[in-house]
């Protein structure tokens, strides 16, 4: 039964979650030129000249000093009133430049989520919504998936349970379930009904393989649970009288002799997952079915009059145990009645745990989008919550849509990644009135026309805090690129292209190589090189002549062309003395990372206040940003009735 949402933490009133979006976006607004700067274009379009006026040198240390690299704020500090124009003076009002770093990396900081005031913390959360929940015991997550993803399963899981229990539910639908690593660990460890849907074949088909694996690991976590259970049974046993001790001796071992005969000792041991009254709800030929029930029935009867310490040793034979046996040569005639109602029950255990086992689970394939009808994916849709762990683009603000429009989901919890694969309503002006977009939500947002850009969605993407514990931006590789483009422009006349270099850095060994390895994969060979200059020098009526380089070298004539190590090096060395601008500008991409993720979370919590049917809604940090820097869910709970 669930419990009334009056026991949960106090949460951000509607108008302080606007007021905290409406100050964090006026000042992003001002330093939206540095967010929607792209790095690859960085000496192509003279960026720091046009948008940051002190030298690279100081903007770095004012960025230790107050940056990423400084202490947080002090307590209270984001309590405290601030008049939000003396901020202003970080950037020209003329000119747009950044001209003030110091109060620039103060502002940054302080238009971040734990400094505005609107965050739950995790511990208050849980605290609230601790029940009567038994818990969890056995699984560690961390001996299957890595570091990242065991600290973010764990975390989430616990919470996404406490909700569940709070609410009353037992079924929960994980959009966009990947791999499938959190509907496994909340279908096993929490016993919860977990449907995983995905956009991805390939992801469900291995979430099935992976969840068989997983299942494995989990008999292995039942069977030291009963050991722990076994030690538990004997400190109590201890202090029983000796009557009592010798009763369930005998009927231990009546019990283990039954089943070492139908398998070895040294087989593995497995817990059975479901109760004993699961059976009765197997599907049997009409014919056995009275048959089973009244053996089931005798059996549960029986088993009533033995201690917890003999049921354990009942459930200790093995799942298999009864299908070893019947395809032995001995005849089942001639067992014992006693015999056959304890083989007939340890069949039907074995089909009932088989049939839990599998569908505790399903990975389901299906493109979620705000319209999508759940009941027509999930035909058992009951009372359930929707979770998302990291969710890309659009499929977190459409979690959050499907969950305000179904009555049937009572809550959320989300965690959204991969920002720039938002859609953003106004980045193209176009007019789509059928079109649901990922951005903006809240009515504020629209009303404004607010846009972000690509580059800005991908900017809030960096990681803050793995900055400043020394992870640091590989400055190296951004500079690769940006030489690149340089070459790509001015010697091939290219200045937009659908392709992308990918991890061309990681695979080379030099510049000149990291450049040839590029251009192989924009398509930009020798031959259309040569084509360009051709058709340069026809403008220039120079046909079949040696073309001259910006850098002023003279190549080798057209039927000879190839474009020598001896260029590509001469734009490195042009260059190269300006790479503490490159790695400065994107320093301070990196500060204001954090506010453009408060523009997109406050967006999607200030959608779910403007929603007339939530009893709650806020933003909880769950992850350490250090090992997950997407580490905020929005968490809402619909209105309820309660009995």
């Amino acid at each position: 039964m669930s419990r009334p949402p009056s026991a949960l933490p106090a949460q951000p009133p509607p108008a302080a979650a606007a007021r905290a979006l409406r100050r964090a976006a006026r000042f992003v607004r001002r330093a939206l030129p540095l967010c929607r700067a792209h790095t690859v274009e960085f000496f192509t379009r003279g960026l720091w000249e046009r948008l940051v006026a002190p030298s690279p040198d100081a903007v770095l240390e004012a960025l230790r000093a107050a940056g990423p690299l400084a202490r947080p704020l002090a307590a209270g500090a984001a309590a405290a009133p601030c008049d939000d124009d003396i901020f202003s003076g970080a950037f020209c009002e003329n000119s747009g430049k950044l001209i003030n770093v110091h109060l620039f990396a103060l502002a940054a900081k302080y238009y971040s989520l734990p400094n505005l005031g609107v965050c739950t913390p995790l511990e208050d959360m849980l605290e609230a919504l601790k029940g009567d929940s038994e818990g969890a015991t056995g699984i560690k997550p961390d001996e299957f998936m890595n570091n990242k993803k065991s600290h973010e399963v764990k975390v989430m899981s616990e919470l996404v349970d406490s909700i569940a229990n709070y609410c009353g539910i037992k079924q929960v639908i994980d959009i966009g379930s990947g791999k499938g690593y959190l509907s496994s660990f909340l279908s096993m460890q929490y016993n919860l009904k977990v449907y995983g849907i995905d956009s991805s074949s390939s992801n469900t088909n291995g979430a099935h393989e992976r969840n068989k694996k997983l299942k494995k690991h989990w008999r292995a976590y039942q069977s030291r649970g009963r050991e722990n259970l076994k030690s538990q049974s004997l400190e109590k046993s201890n202090n029983r009288p000796m009557e009592s001790e010798i009763n369930c001796k005998t009927i231990n071992e009546e019990l283990l002799n039954n089943a070492n005969s139908l398998q070895n000792q040294d087989q593995v041991i497995n817990q059975d997952l479901v109760p004993s009254f699961g059976f009765t709800e197997m599907a049997t030929p009409e014919t056995n079915t009275e048959t089973e029930a009244d053996l089931v029935t005798g059996a549960q009867s029986h088993e009533t009059k033995l201690s917890e310490e003999v049921l354990a040793v009942l459930n200790v034979l093995p799942a298999d145990a009864v299908e070893d046996f019947s395809s032995s040569c001995y005849n089942c005639g001639e067992l014992c009645e006693e015999e056959k109602v304890q083989r007939k029950m340890t069949s039907l255990k074995s089909k009932a745990r088989k049939s839990s086992e599998s569908n505790l689970y399903f990975p389901l394939t299906s493109c979620i989008t705000a319209e999508t009808e759940l009941s027509d994916i999930i035909t058992d849709l009951e009372d359930c919550m929707v979770v998302g762990l990291h969710t890309c683009g659009d499929l977190a603000a459409n979690t959050l849509r499907i969950f305000t429009a179904k009555p049937e989901i009572k809550a959320v919890c989300s965690v959204g990644c991969c920002y720039h694969l938002l859609s953003e309503q106004f980045e193209n002006q176009e007019e789509c009135q059928d079109q649901v977009w990922g951005f903006p939500m809240c009515q504020y947002l629209k009303d404004k026309g607010w846009c972000c850009g690509r580059n800005a969605r991908m900017s809030a993407c960096l990681a803050l805090e793995r900055v400043a514990v020394g992870q640091m931006l590989p400055t190296e590789s951004l500079f690769y690129r940006a030489v690149l483009q340089v070459i790509i422009e001015e010697i091939y006349g290219v200045t937009k292209s659908d392709r992308h270099v990918g991890k061309t850095f990681s695979k080379s060994s030099s510049f000149v190589d990291y450049v040839r390895r590029s251009l192989k994969k924009l398509e930009l060979d020798d031959s259309k090189l040569y084509l360009e200059m051709n058709k340069r020098a026809a403008v220039l009526h120079r046909p079949n002549v040696c073309f001259v380089s910006g850098s002023g070298q003279k190549l080798m004539p057209w039927d000879e062309y190839k474009l020598p190590d001896s260029c590509i090096m001469d734009y490195y060395e042009k260059y190269k003395h300006r790479m503490n601008e490159l790695e400065a500008f994107n320093m301070l991409k990196v500060v204001l990372a954090p506010c453009i993720e408060v523009l997109i979370l406050l967006d999607r919590l200030c959608y779910l206040k403007e929603q007339e049917n939530i009893a709650w809604s806020g933003l909880v940090k769950l992850f350490d940003p250090v090992k997950s820097p997407r580490c905020y869910a929005v968490i809402a709970l619909k209105n309820q009735s309660y009995s």
